[in-house]
């Protein structure tokens, strides 16, 4: 008895005494894994051609770190200054920017930077561009200071044994490895390696200034230089720092007790600070280019400090950011708002064309004898045979002043030879170009949904009085709408986001969005910009074909049936 109800209430058992229950589970599992390994070349296919470039764009629409990258001292220097009670910035932040920038130009960083603060502050590029040319000459008056006062100040080995100090290890320092990031972030480039040399605790304490200087030179010309530093003299920066900091009284009493390598030669330096050029580096920043007298320049570096930033998706709406918040752009530099609207009416007007041509065509294709119908779906069909780049170059040989269209206009007399149409270069060439080449794209849609209405509907209409017209209206086209619909979301789609025909026939009054796009891609390199637009691109198609899913519902929307 004990038997049986242990079989009526136990679980049930597959042959090999596992768990029914659990041996289903197991099988599952197994069917779900070979489904996704039959699906993974796919899967992983999607993911790097289209998710990850999609992930890049959004990526490079708000990343921001080439100013804190390249400027890292200055960032933090300027975070302090206010433009609304100070004129210019104060010394401290000219002197961050000196050293900040000397660096950049070594690594060529300097011009990258320009270009990126110009999109913001116009004209800021060459202001980088020639402080770079100039910032050797503020350090050599420094360095001709120095070896003047002794030519041992001239030899790489003395420097190289001062900085490295009574130590003789050449494993990293913590200053030695924060300048390697610095340059590895500055550069793109890893900056690992050994250089034989580290810098000495006790010469950082003192000199932390120019310690930090030369073990950026270090690094950098060992590394990316393939330099030995110990044969030559280094960075005029170096010699700048060594100046600044010999100026300061605290600096003045520790080197007076330094023993280390080199104190004989401070103590000099100190004792004749007096007959050092000023350490004025606002002075020499603003000779070097009047435009740093500008708080303008410095302003655009405190706002676009932040490794992240909205200013790219703020400019893509003819907005920018500035420290009193979110403002307009200049009129004469508001374009974008003007080609998005452009764009979708532009579509919507080629989307509609497609409509009012396809319709019919497809009506005509779907009502004929099937062999008949066949062939002449190949001529809908032959367009995709020819190259995009020739169609659209024969719509301008025929749109133009001189073009066939014309031509046939004045020969049949309905036209003047002087007052021929202009109808190349302006919106009305892209949009006959454009309707042209996404017109199969609404009739095969059409096309496909009309032929499983069957022609018996209509009959039974007008056996019930109805005209022809209220046979179609009421009958026939409520039908087919599945298929406009399908043809309107292929063709909106493909020409919002077309490229090629504007920019050929298009001129400046019927280019899209995406030519814009594309110049900032491949012309401009303003990567950010280009992100930033294609990325509300994207959201704009997205918003409306939402929008589209709720008023019409995209189940409705068939390519046949």
């Amino acid at each position: 008895m004990s038997g049986q109800e242990t079989l009526e209430t136990g679980p049930i058992l597959a042959s090999d005494g596992t768990p029914l229950k659990q041996r289903l589970a197991r099988s599952l599992r197994m069917q779900k894994l070979r489904a996704l390994a039959l699906i993974a070349p796919l899967l992983i296919f999607v993911l790097v051609t289209f998710i990850a470039p999609i992930a890049d764009m959004l990526f490079r629409s708000v990343e921001n770190e080439i100013v804190s990258n390249t400027l890292p001292d200055t960032v933090v220097a300027v975070s302090d200054w206010d433009p609304k009670t100070d004129e210019l910035p104060p010394e401290p932040v000219f002197q961050a920017l000196y050293f900040d920038l000397f660096l950049a130009a070594e690594a060529k960083q300097h011009t990258r930077l320009g270009s990126r603060l110009n999109y913001e502050q116009v004209g800021i590029s060459s202001l980088f561009r020639t402080s770079g040319r100039k910032l050797d000459d503020i350090g050599k008056v420094y360095q001709k200071w120095l070896v003047g006062l002794d030519q041992t100040w001239k030899s790489g080995a003395f420097w190289t044994d001062m900085m490295r100090g009574a130590e003789s290890s050449a494993s990293d320092t913590a200053l030695l490895a924060e300048q390697r990031a610095r340059l590895t972030a500055l550069t793109s480039d890893s900056m690992k390696g050994d250089i034989g040399f580290a810098p000495g605790s006790e010469i950082a304490r003192i000199l932390p200034l120019t310690t930090s200087e030369y073990t950026a030179y270090a690094v950098f010309a060992t590394i990316a230089k393939n330099r030995e530093i110990g044969k030559r003299s280094p960075w005029e920066a170096v010699y700048a720092a060594l100046a600044v900091e010999l100026g300061k009284p605290d600096v003045q009493s520790a080197v007076a007790g330094y023993q280390g390598p080199g104190g004989d030669e401070l103590r000099a330096a100190v004792a004749a600070i007096s007959t050092a050029p000023p350490r004025d580096f606002t002075a020499s920043m603003i000779k070097a280019d009047k435009d740093w007298a500008n708080p303008k320049n410095i302003e655009a570096i405190k706002v676009y400090s932040a490794k992240y930033t909205a200013g790219y998706y703020l400019n893509a709406v003819d907005l920018q950011k500035t420290l009193d918040g979110i403002a307009e752009r200049p009129e004469n530099q508001q374009i974008y708002g003007m080609l998005f609207g452009r764009t979708l009416f532009m579509s919507l007007v080629i989307t509609v064309s497609c409509i009012l041509l396809g319709y019919p065509i497809a009506w005509i294709l779907a009502n004929l004898p099937l062999r008949t119908s066949n062939l002449l779906m190949i001529l809908v069909l032959l367009p995709f045979w020819t190259s995009l780049l020739v169609r659209t170059s024969a719509w301008k040989v025929m749109l133009q002043q001189q073009g066939v269209i014309n031509d046939t206009l004045v020969w049949l007399g309905l036209l003047d030879d002087a007052d021929r149409l202009i109808m190349i270069n302006n919106q009305f060439g892209t949009i006959v170009a454009m309707t042209h080449i996404l017109l199969p794209f609404m009739i095969l849609p059409l096309y496909s949904v009309m032929q499983t209405i069957q022609p018996t509907y209509l009959r039974a209409a007008k056996s019930l009085g109805a005209n022809n017209w209220t046979a179609f209206w009421r009958v026939y086209f409520p039908q087919s709408i599945p298929g406009i619909g399908a043809g309107s979301i292929l063709v909106f789609i493909l020409a919002i986001g077309y490229y090629i025909t504007p920019e050929i026939v298009g001129g400046t009054t019927g280019t899209f969005i995406s030519n814009r796009i594309a110049y900032h891609i491949s012309s401009s390199l303003n990567w950010g910009l280009g992100a930033a637009l294609g990325s509300i691109l994207l959201a704009a198609v997205l918003a409306l074909y939402w929008t589209y899913d709720k008023i019409v519902g995209i189940d409705n929307v068939k390519l046949g049936g």
